[in-house]
């Protein structure tokens, strides 16, 4: 038999019950604990001491985060629940829009939404009894009204960086419903048709040698249609961790659509390495899919060596998968600390062996985007469409372009910036 040995709890018993709550703040907003973790964090606490912010941060974090995509939101719930009292009011007013009492204002940041609907699970605005009951329930309803009047399409122009843990559910389940087609490539093969079409004289000579020479009905054939390669890079490094997430959930259907026109759809990650994970994508659970993808691909939320990364692709694979004009679809924000011109070099091969190459940037998001990084301007001038892809509407007009060859998205407008910069 097990000898169950009690826990020891520190001087201040409270600090255990603060610990255990933040710990279901915790798993609220996605991560997985369970109460193991929660007497590991207790005991640990109790070893180390937290006479310094920096030691209590470091313990709880080495308790409670066993995946790089969850430091971030740890570190939002820590600020939150332990070090930024005023913050957590900021959240309330970003969770609350009818709350009373915040008077600034201030856009939520990454994984600062997830964090505060994990925090404040269940919280009400505050009733103010100086205020008459009618009037002030007059205003909470026209306020709700208003900013409920079309979810969807409210949700369709959120960033995917700022949205809560529902509002991911949700967009994920949308992404899941979007096609991606492309129409055929010209071909001068042909197949039999037995409709309209032009004369095949071939088959109709063969047909006649079998009857002895008497020509009866003739023969027809029509251009047998081409499909191309869908071939996506997905820059999984720490700035672009959430976008690649929900993005692959998306290339997740395009891979599983039947009928959308893509010979095949290959996949690869890359931050300090390349990844190829194609196989994953055809598994048909989503979650299974992608988790896999995720144990492959050992660089998630890592540094990005995209120049590095390109050279291995245009090495070990372009030959095998971007052949009869595949279609690259690069998901990047072009923060490179490699050579540009060594990066410039591996872009315009990636550009010569495809039909076409469709770069992703979350950072078109911002109005006054300019391209002023050294791996951007690099990276620029060899692909054939620039477009947003920050959210559910930027991903539904790569489909409405995809199949457009004169579409250059934001490239123009961008190249004129570096021609006269």
């Amino acid at each position: 038999m097990v000898e169950h040995v009690p826990l020891e709890l520190p001087d201040t018993p409270r600090l255990a019950g603060n610990i255990t709550h933040f710990a279901r703040a915790l798993r609220r907003a996605g991560l997985p604990i369970g109460p193991g973790r929660v007497v590991d964090a207790i005991r640990a606490v109790k070893t180390v001491g937290f006479t310094e912010k920096r030691d209590f941060y470091w313990t709880m974090h080495a308790c409670f985060v066993n995946r790089p995509e969850h430091s971030q939101v740890f570190a939002q719930l820590f600020r939150l629940y332990w070090r930024d009292p005023r913050y957590l009011e900021h959240m309330m007013a970003a969770m609350l829009p009818a709350i009373r009492g915040v008077q600034e204002e201030r856009p939520a940041q990454a994984a600062e939404k997830r964090a505060a609907e994990a925090l404040l699970d269940g919280a009400e605005a505050p009733q103010n009894d100086d205020i008459a009951e009618t009037e002030d329930e007059e205003t909470l309803i026209e306020v709700d009204a208003s900013l409920t009047m079309s979810t969807s399409e409210r949700l369709k122009t959120l960033d995917f960086e700022l949205m809560s843990v529902l509002e991911v559910a949700q967009a994920k389940r949308m992404l899941a419903r979007l096609t991606l087609p492309i129409k055929p490539l010209p071909s001068r093969r042909t197949a039999a048709s037995f409709g309209r079409g032009r004369v095949d004289a071939a088959r109709s000579l063969r047909a006649a040698m079998r009857r002895g020479g008497e020509m009866g009905n003739l023969s027809l054939k029509k251009p047998k249609p081409r499909w191309p390669n869908l071939v996506v890079l997905c820059d999984i490094s720490g700035s672009m961790s959430q976008y690649s997430r929900i993005i692959l959930h998306f290339l997740h259907a395009v891979a599983n659509e039947r009928g959308a026109g893509w010979a095949q759809v290959h996949a690869f990650t890359f931050g300090t390495q390349l990844t190829n994970i194609t196989r994953h994508l055809h598994t048909r659970d989503v979650d299974a899919a992608l988790k896999a993808a995720g144990a492959q691909a050992q660089d998630w939320e890592g540094g990005t060596r995209i120049g590095q990364s390109l050279e291995t692709f245009n090495r070990d694979w372009s030959r095998r998968v971007l052949g009869q004009g595949a279609i690259v679809l690069l998901i990047t924000d072009g923060l490179d600390r490699d050579d540009p011109a060594a990066l410039a070099r591996q872009m315009q091969r990636v550009r010569l062996s495809a039909q076409r190459v469709i770069w992703l940037n979350p950072l078109l998001r911002w109005d006054g985007f300019a391209p002023k990084a050294a791996g951007i301007r690099a990276m620029l001038p060899h692909v054939d469409s620039f477009r947003a892809g920050h959210c559910i509407a930027s991903l539904e007009s790569l489909a409405e372009a995809i199949s457009r060859p004169d579409d250059v998205g934001e490239k123009a407008r961008l190249m004129r910036l570096i021609e006269n910069g």
